[in-house]
């Protein structure tokens, strides 16, 4: 049972991301991009973050996405956080929350980029899931108004809409990172080139399994992210991407990655979202790899 707009619990929600990755994005596209999504059937809107790339920051971004639209959650998808200092982000994200209506739900994740770290003057690599976790640790303490700095006069405020502070959701792809999550997490927010539904399966029953033995009451929300390409032609839109997205990896890591999306057809893409549906999967993030906004409208086809 797949729909964008859920009518029940076995329902799967379809969320879109911006396409703040692919080139030629400005002012225009960005608030043409967040205004469809929100008029659509599409559960949330999200954004990610890189810094030594040619894409708006995710904040300010996710900012200008909540202004203009009224429906759809924001998204951030995810924000790297051992690269920022906690108490900004957690003023920061409660501002996003203040601005949306209460629509936030937070993605975090601990970053793959030295270089990312290195051009903001963050450590790379040094306890890097330890540090993400004490870090959503000190954002709970913020938004529930402790106060940060002794003899302060006021604690960090605004304070964030949602009752407690936005959900969180840890971009956790390593069977270690899954695990630990479940002691800080709402759930999990990963990624599947393909998308393969074996793979996700997997992650999916490791991070249940890790949140009952953690004790946790409540399920993990299960949320994974797929790109995708359905306009004319797509596959040579998406393979000319991925070889600008992947370039951080190395020569040739592109070429060899690149059959293994496949989500280039209207028909891929309900045989896709179908196979995650039946594992079990809460939301799908699609991630478009273009900047036309008519891609939107293909989604919305292909998926009727």
């Amino acid at each position: 049972m797949v729909n964008a707009e859920p009518e029940g619990p076995e329902t799967m929600k379809i969320g879109m991301n911006l396409p703040v990755m692919a080139p030629g994005l400005d002012r225009e596209r960005i608030l043409e991009w967040s205004r469809r999504i929100d008029a659509g059937p599409f559960s949330h809107l999200a954004a990610g973050e890189r810094i030594n790339f040619p894409n708006p920051e995710i904040i300010v971004t996710l900012s200008a996405a909540a202004a203009v639209t009224e429906r759809v959650r924001i998204l951030s998808n995810v924000l790297v956080l051992p690269m920022h200092s906690a108490v900004l982000k957690a003023k920061q994200l409660a501002t996003l929350d203040v601005l949306s209506g209460g629509r936030l739900t937070v993605g975090v994740g601990a970053g793959a980029r030295a270089a990312d770290c290195a051009a903001v003057g963050a450590e790379f690599g040094v306890r890097p899931l330890a540090r993400l976790a004490e870090q959503v640790s000190e954002m709970r303490r913020v938004w529930a108004g402790e106060t940060v700095v002794p003899g302060a006069l006021r604690p960090v405020e605004p304070f964030p809409v949602q009752p407690g502070g936005p959900e969180i959701l840890a971009g956790s792809l390593s069977p270690r990172s899954v695990r630990l999550a479940a002691a800080w997490a709402d759930g999990i927010c990963g990624f599947s080139f393909g998308p393969n539904a074996a793979e996700v399966d997997a992650c999916f029953r490791l991070a249940r399994d890790a949140w009952q033995a953690a004790g946790r009451t409540a399920a993990p929300r299960l949320v994974t992210n797929c790109w995708f390409a359905l306009g004319p032609g797509a596959r040579a839109q998406l393979d000319a991407y991925l070889a600008r997205y992947l370039r951080f990896m190395g020569p040739g890591v592109a070429e060899k990655l690149a059959p293994t999306v496949t989500i280039v057809t209207p028909r891929a893409l309900t045989d896709a979202v179908q196979q995650l549906a039946d594992i079990g999967t809460d939301e799908l993030s699609l991630v478009p790899t273009t900047i036309d906004p008519d891609e939107l409208d293909r989604v919305v086809e292909a998926l009727g």
